[in-house]
């Protein structure tokens, strides 16, 4: 799978070590940045990685922010994303089986690299369920068609 990665300053660190423990997984990986610990405004680097998401250019992106809230109200404002920010092994499975969600959000410190990679793996092995799901989906791509005018 081929996987866009972005974070801000604050997940610079995590960020690199996600990209050994993906490519190391034989993915693609694509990184969008940022590449320094220098203060940083999130945005920059996270619409690119949605972009990408949604022009098909990576099949899915992984995106870091300190808190990841940030880092997911940004990829959702990005037509066709469905950026799940995911606290747990639990809602990364649901992200997917229910939400088909295409970008994951990581916070950068609240969890052991470890459990992250746990949370990683999850999300990328889980498909979309559909059914009623996809239904509800619809809904949602038609909201954002009406307020995409």
């Amino acid at each position: 799978m081929k996987i866009g990665i972005a974070s801000d300053h604050r997940g610079v660190k995590l960020k690199n070590t996600l990209i050994k423990y993906l490519t190391e997984g034989e993915h693609k990986v694509v990184d969008f940045g940022a590449y320094s610990k220098d203060p940083c405004d999130y945005p920059d680097y996270i619409y690119p990685a949605a972009l990408a998401v949604r022009k098909k250019e990576v099949d899915r992106a992984i995106i870091i922010c300190y808190t990841g809230i940030g880092s997911c109200i940004a990829a959702n404002k990005v037509k066709g994303i469905r950026a799940a920010l995911v606290y747990s092994l639990k809602s990364a499975y649901m992200s997917r089986r229910h939400n088909n969600s295409n970008v994951l959000v990581l916070p950068s410190s609240f969890f052991k690299v470890d459990y992250t990679k746990k949370i990683i793996s999850r999300w990328l092995k889980e498909d979309f369920e559909g059914g009623r799901h996809a239904r509800r989906l619809k809904k949602i791509r038609e909201i954002e068609e009406k307020e995409n005018v």
